[in-house]
């Protein structure tokens, strides 16, 4: 007995090994398993002594270290005086101390993508930054311009410049990484220096973690810890397929799950930020939710499986392409929509003037839809106001939402009307109202536009009565009485 299970892990290590060899033949599985179409025995020596060192060399020297630092400003109030109304007493005695400030340093990894010195990293390892500097393998430094940053995506460009050519990596082409391929994660976890872990692309399509606005990621068991964020996930040829950028954690250190930004997201991100300093976001026009089991029943569909359209924006790039409310979207340029996170993501990976083709179920049937993808328009004019005076929206900033502006904050969608977009020192933020929040009422009169809400406050009023909409909740503040 002890020989045979001995005779199978050796067979074990040696399809193992084959799997790295690279042929595919049919083998006997550990525990006497037969596979069709498995990968070869190794037959030499040298298949035996495979290594990932030579894709390391040619890859390592392409990711490098990021240190960035910023100055943070602390105020000396006690906690107790952080009131804006307490802070405003104080300012006017002279109370007030002197803000304190301090240098936060910050550690992350980048990759160099073009030989001139472009570098894409993590927008959160970078983002307010006064001070970056990029160290490579060969311990060079350089210090480092910001190009741009997409926060929604989590990635930023920096600028280096060198004499010499520098170390790039190549992006991957074609069809993402499937679930089990290996993959190699390169990047500087706790600061100890450039550091190498191997592992399996566990999942795909991972919309479960709140890292970005775009909820779309490369799960892998390489092993990620803080410092990674920014660096490489690539595969056995060499190619960038993802950014790490994130883990799942209990106490700060990896567990196995950590995930990483597809490589084709990675690539718009860039090329936008190279061609016109910011990142463009797509708007195809059309707000849906995520097709439920129930949902499924209700249309014929044999699985809870893509988006159901609810609202189609009239002159938009859906609606130009003949969607309409009540279509399903199933896939985009044949890949499937899985749910509302993924068409988010694959629209995003897009330019506006780009056309995609969606493919829908409408009355039971099958069709395609063909659209060309527009930049989202300022339609309402945001008209952005801050508001001063005797009225409860003193301090704050409004505007009038639309696609532009909705993609700028995040939203998922463009809900018309006038929405606080900042918030400072004054009767606003005392009473509550919020960033994000949506202006329903002004003592009885509906808001539809900014015009009409400087038009509800120019009254003076005893008794202020404000509905907001916020999280799809109508909230009520009084203000007097």
């Amino acid at each position: 007995m002890i020989k045979a299970g001995e005779e199978r892990m050796e067979q074990a290590g040696r399809w193992a090994r084959g799997v790295l060899a690279g042929t595919s033949v049919a083998v006997l599985l550990a525990f006497g398993g037969p596979v069709a179409a498995a990968e070869q025995v190794p037959v030499a020596a040298a298949e035996i002594k495979l290594t990932f060192a030579p894709v390391v060399r040619a890859v390592a020297p392409a990711v490098v270290n990021i240190f960035s630092q910023r100055v943070i400003t602390e105020s000396q109030v006690p906690p107790m005086f952080a009131d804006p109304l307490f802070r405003r007493f104080l300012e006017e005695r002279g109370m007030l101390g002197k803000p304190r400030e301090r240098v936060q340093r910050s550690l992350g990894s980048g990759v160099i993508l073009r030989s001139e010195g472009v570098v894409v990293t993590n927008a959160h390892v970078v983002n307010g930054a006064s001070e970056i500097t990029v160290a490579l393998n060969d311990r060079r430094e350089f210090p480092a311009e910001l190009v741009g940053l997409d926060p929604r995506a989590d990635l930023a460009v920096l600028r280096i410049k060198s004499d010499t050519p520098l170390p790039s990596l190549a992006l991957a082409d074609g069809e993402p990484p499937e679930v089990g391929d290996l993959v190699l994660a390169i990047g500087n976890p706790f600061g100890v220096g450039q550091t190498v872990t191997s592992g399996i692309v566990s999942a795909q399509a991972r919309t479960t973690a709140g890292i970005s606005d775009y909820r779309f990621f490369i799960q892998t068991d390489a092993a990620i810890n803080p410092g990674n964020s920014g660096g490489a996930l690539v595969d056995l040829s060499g190619r960038l397929v993802g950014i790490n950028t994130a883990i799942y954690s209990r106490d700060g250190g990896s567990v196995g799950i950590g995930f990483a930004i597809p490589v084709e997201m990675v690539r718009s991100v860039v090329e936008g930020i190279l061609a016109d300093g910011k990142v463009r976001h797509p708007w195809l026009g059309a707000d849906g939710q995520s097709v439920t089991t129930e949902l499924a029943s209700h249309m014929g569909l044999d699985r809870p499986l893509g988006v159901a359209i609810t609202d189609v924006a009239k002159g938009g790039p859906a609606a130009k392409a003949g969607l309409a409310e009540g279509d399903v979207i199933l896939a985009l340029d044949g890949r499937p929509v899985f749910e509302g996170e993924t068409l988010r993501y694959r629209i995003a990976t897009h330019r506006p003037g780009d056309k995609v083709v969606l493919g829908i179920r409408r009355d039971g049937k099958d069709a395609t839809l063909a659209v060309t993808l527009e930049a989202p328009p300022e339609d309402p004019p945001r008209d952005t106001t801050l508001l001063k005076g005797s009225h409860p929206f003193d301090g704050a900033e409004v505007s009038n939402m639309n696609p532009a502006l909705a993609e700028e904050l995040g939203l998922e969608k463009a809900s018309r009307g006038v929405t606080v977009t900042g918030l400072g020192d004054g009767v606003a933020a005392r009473i509550g109202i919020r960033p994000g929040d949506r202006v329903i009422e002004v003592n009885g009169k509906a808001i539809d536009a900014v015009r009409d809400l400087k038009a509800a406050i120019s009254k003076p009023s005893r008794v202020w009565q404000v509905v907001v909409d916020r999280d799809g909740r109508a909230v009520r503040l009084v203000l007097g009485g």
